[in-house]
């Protein structure tokens, strides 16, 4: 299975990884995966979510991802997130990670 399907896996079946469609967990779960590929998951993601903003942070993937799900809103924490902004953090996460996916995997 390639990185692409892994996490489409995950993203269709989230129990089975033990997730409970919080932010928080989700994250952690890409982020020791990419550890458990020696970094090769989220090899440019960071690079690939400031490109897309075209302006520089210095915040973390993590934290991209929620300014990007919610725009404007002052969000830079997951612990900022209600309860129903989880599903929608999360959903924007695995949409943000398959698109950059298919085009790592195009190039």
């Amino acid at each position: 299975m390639n990185d692409k399907g892994l996490i489409e896996n995950i993203r269709d079946r989230p129990g089975m990884y033990g997730l409970d469609g919080t932010y928080y967990p989700t994250a952690m779960l890409v982020l020791g995966i990419d550890l458990g590929t020696s970094g090769r998951l989220l090899d440019g993601f960071r690079e690939w979510l400031l490109a897309r903003k075209g302006e520089e942070s210095s915040f973390m993937w993590m934290l991209l991802v929620l300014e990007d799900a919610f725009p404007g809103t002052g969000i830079h924490h997951w612990k900022s997130l209600t309860e129903n902004q989880q599903q929608p953090a999360v959903d924007h996460l695995f949409a943000l990670l398959i698109e950059f996916l298919t085009e790592r995997e195009a190039d």
